[in-house]
């Protein structure tokens, strides 16, 4: 779980974010960031086109306010050794990373001087966000790649060192739109991790203090496996079905928060009404 002692916020957006019109994920990215005093620095390592994505992101950070924007592209790892782009960093008040391929974040990051200035500026206090395979890489384990719409297996997905910024947890975007949920609860399966978070398009968790809320126009799935009752992870094959019985699931709109020490959702702020079940005539 995101130790006390960091001071930053996470915010972790399960792709296809809204880029035209309100903007309310990135919007709220800014906010946190600085608002019209934000210095962004956007993350390009994942895409192969990082011109063509980092513009479009300095486009929608400016637009929103952003007093800074700028593209740190490290196409190998000796360009995470620059001392323009470690500047760049150290003066951060927000670093975005993009969509694209989750290993190519760790494979050229995982290790160098940007990830130790990246989490050293989290800790202080700047906000770290990603999108699509910028949330893939947030956990300290990650999913590399795997298939959708399917039942959980335990070769339904690859697993793999993430950069570390949420440790414990197990994070798959694109969600609902891809129907998921097998791949994550196989991810799970597969490491100590006991939550797994599913993130819908254009929706977003924003991680602060050992709790997050959601905003967006989907929800957020959370699996917990931390209390089960049975599996038979121990006793099948790589390519047969997995059986989970006791998971608890949480399904989280825009709006509601989630404690991850107690892992278990935070209900102050909702109707008592709302909460009791609809009994048919």
């Amino acid at each position: 779980m995101a130790g006390s002692e960091i001071k930053g916020q996470l915010v972790i957006i399960g792709g296809a974010e809204d880029k035209e019109g309100d903007c309310k994920v990135l919007r709220e990215f800014v906010r946190r960031a600085g608002g019209t005093q934000a210095r962004i620095v956007v993350m390009t390592v994942a895409t192969e086109l990082p011109r063509e994505v980092g513009e479009n992101y300095i486009r929608v950070f400016g637009r929103l306010g952003a007093a800074d924007v700028r593209i740190v592209d490290t196409v190998e790892r000796e360009d995470a050794s620059s001392a323009s782009y470690l500047e760049a960093i150290e003066k951060s008040t927000g670093v975005f990373f993009t969509g694209g391929d989750q290993a190519r974040i760790t494979s050229i990051l995982k290790g160098t001087e940007i990830d130790t200035a990246i989490h050293k500026r989290y800790q202080e206090g700047i906000v770290v966000g990603g999108t699509s395979a910028g949330a893939a890489m947030m956990p300290d384990i990650m999913i590399i790649e795997g298939d959708s719409e399917t039942n959980p297996r335990v070769n339904v997905v690859d697993m793999g060192p993430g950069m570390g910024f949420l440790p414990g947890i197990v994070v798959d975007q694109h969600f609902l739109q891809r129907g998921r949920l097998g791949r994550l609860i196989s991810a799970l399966a597969q490491q100590p991790a006991v939550l797994g978070f599913g993130i819908d398009e254009n929706t977003a968790v924003i991680v602060s203090d050992n709790k997050f809320e959601v905003i967006g126009e989907g929800a957020v799935t959370v699996v917990d496996v931390a209390d089960l009752i049975h599996t038979n992870v121990g006793q099948i094959l790589k390519d047969e079905a997995l059986a989970i019985c006791g998971a608890k699931l949480h399904i989280l709109p825009d709006g509601y928060r989630f404690d991850l020490q107690t892992r278990k959702p935070i209900l102050d702020n909702v109707a008592p009404s709302s909460m009791q079940p609809t009994v048919a005539a």
